[in-house]
């Protein structure tokens, strides 16, 4: 199988790529980012694009790929609804738009969250805003779309966030983290089973397309 990541520096990207990178099933990798990602291997490749609007530009290094995981996302902090929707729907849709006519048997997978909304009118700006990308992308021409939402996220194996907030949360919470994904095993998944799950779903499909916490787990 031969994959596309997007947001290969982030928390979660981090993970999938790590998973990606360890499964012998899986033969290449192509990472697609605005900036070189810190990470070697014989089965990892790179395009470097500070506008990622303009990737329709490279559609012959897109042929041939059997699935794409969409980690790439920004927060809605601060931002007005126009703003996160041109970083999140109109970006996403024009990148996943481009993947699919070079690709129409791919596999995509976005990385959304828990809380989504899909009915695209409730009062939560960012929730509306992803509920709008998903059920877009949900529409695409593609083999197989799938939605994850997790909720709380635990970064194995030394990812780290991005973001400061978030790297001030997981230092306070580490300790926890273990005891809540127990307790609350609906709520809580890692980096690790977010790849693993991404991986199973591009090459088995599975029992729907939108995906809480718990089906995350669970696959």
């Amino acid at each position: 199988m031969k994959v596309i990541l997007f947001g290969a520096s982030g928390m979660v990207g981090q993970g999938v790529l790590r998973e990606c990178l360890l499964d012998a099933g899986i033969e290449k990798v192509l990472v697609i980012g605005r900036a070189p990602i810190a990470n070697v291997h014989a089965k990892l490749s790179e395009i470097i694009l500070p506008d990622l609007a303009v990737l329709a530009s490279h559609a012959d290094a897109l042929q041939g790929y059997d699935a794409c995981f969409f980690c790439l996302g920004v927060s809605s902090a601060g931002m007005s609804e126009a703003r996160y929707s041109k970083l999140t729907y109109n970006l996403t849709l024009a990148i996943a738009k481009t993947l699919a006519a070079c690709n129409p048997a791919m596999t995509l997978t976005y990385v959304s969250g828990a809380g989504t909304d899909s009915s695209e009118h409730g009062s939560s700006m960012w929730a509306r805003v992803k509920g709008r990308t998903e059920n877009a992308l949900l529409r695409l021409p593609v083999r197989a779309a799938f939605m994850f939402r997790p909720g709380v996220i635990q970064p194995m194996h030394g990812v780290v966030s991005k973001t400061r907030s978030y790297r001030l949360f997981y230092s306070l919470a580490w300790p926890l983290l273990p005891l809540l994904k127990r307790v609350f095993p609906k709520y809580v998944t890692s980096t690790e089973q977010i790849g693993r799950a991404m991986i199973k779903l591009a090459r088995h499909g599975g029992p729907r397309q939108v995906l809480e916490t718990v089906d995350i787990n669970s696959i």
